[in-house]
């Protein structure tokens, strides 16, 4: 059904955008003036799909960065455009990371995030630690413009699995996890990026399953063996 609805909607907006260029071999219209100041549409466009279609919060993203742009293309600011993009991106990465979905997955149900087993942070710093509990149940680590390595290959797990969820915002975390654990990640990059170096392990073999939410804006993610 979800990939239906994605045929349709970058359908119709093909043929729109094929329209419009018609339209302009006809001479009724400049589509160059159409699209320098209606561009933006397209990526509240994009951002309504994703919001719709996926209840994925990070449309609203896309939605409030093609509404800012749009109300700069109309002249509504006073200043220049960069006056205003940080503060706008700045209050968009907020309403996503309050509305963001919890961890799902639908290969069954995830461990609960323990947030005692590890809670760690950094702001314009950077952070090495070593995790070598072997009775693990999960936590939550943040880098924001700084940079984080957390060391899992000493650790073990209880009852064989857990949740963490990775937040690097300007900044970047380095995941390191045994080769025997089957690691499961759910991403949400924007502008970002989620690199998964780690060897897959089918669940057969696998000693423990490791849950990862990873969330990378204007940063970068890496989990590796």
């Amino acid at each position: 059904m979800r990939d239906s609805q994605g045929r349709i909607f970058w359908g119709f907006l093909l043929i729109i955008i094929g329209f419009l260029f018609l339209v302009g071999r006809w001479g009724h219209a400049d589509v160059g003036d159409i699209f320098a100041n209606w561009w933006p549409l397209i990526l509240i466009a994009i951002g309504l799909w994703i919001l719709i279609t996926q209840n994925a919060t990070s449309g609203v993203v896309l939605i409030v960065i093609g509404g800012f742009f749009l109300l700069a293309r109309l002249h509504v600011f006073e200043h220049h455009l960069w006056y205003y993009f940080w503060p706008v991106l700045l209050i968009a990465v907020g309403l996503w990371l309050i509305a963001r979905p919890t961890f799902r997955h639908a290969g069954g149900k995830i461990p609960e995030i323990k947030e005692d087993d590890l809670n760690a942070s950094v702001i314009f710093s950077g952070l090495n630690r070593r995790i070598e509990s072997k009775n693990f149940r999960g936590g939550k680590a943040t880098a924001l413009f700084g940079g984080m390595e957390l060391d899992f290959r000493n650790a073990g797990l209880a009852s064989n699995q857990a949740s963490v969820e990775l937040t690097a915002i300007f900044g970047s975390i380095t995941l390191k996890v045994p080769k025997e654990w089957q690691v499961v990640i759910e991403g949400t990059p924007i502008l970002g990026g989620i690199d998964d170096k780690h060897r897959s392990v089918p669940a057969a073999e696998a000693k423990a399953t490791f849950y990862v939410k990873a969330t990378a804006i204007f940063g970068g993610i890496e989990i590796k063996d």
